[in-house]
């Protein structure tokens, strides 16, 4: 899990990957909050569609590539936890506390990768790293 927090943590920006309500896929940039509890911690607003098609359907899959041309995909099934711990954690970044203000406002929502795996691979030629 140390390899997947610290790919996340260095490239910040991810594409969060959804089936919409309509059965069309979606696709959004998104950030990864960081790691509590060994589980993978996001934030979103409960009056988005991301929260309703994550809601209608919460497997999701989450991607983004670093400058050096590697890449991650992390597939798993989001759920949403009422976790101040990870709300207080989410809050500290500035661009969260920005749109929040605070861990106890009513549209903040947390949400966590059950059961997360996928790959890290590059173009190396070398195997991906499989979780």
């Amino acid at each position: 899990m140390n390899k997947v927090v610290a790919f996340l943590n260095a490239n910040p920006v991810q594409y969060l990957a959804t089936v919409g309500r309509d059965g069309k896929a979606k696709c959004r940039p998104f950030m990864f909050a960081g790691e509590l509890e060994g589980k993978l911690w996001f934030c979103t607003n409960n009056q988005k569609d991301v929260y309703k098609d994550m809601q209608a359907n919460p497997e999701i899959e989450i991607s983004v590539s670093s400058p050096e041309y590697a890449w991650i995909r992390l597939h798993g099934k989001a759920v949403f936890e009422n976790n101040m711990a990870a709300k207080e954690m989410c809050i500290r970044n500035p661009i969260v506390k920005g749109q929040y203000q605070t861990a106890a406002n009513p549209i903040f929502e947390v949400f966590y990768l059950d059961a997360p795996h996928g790959v890290i691979a590059d173009f190396s030629g070398n195997p991906p790293y499989q979780f």
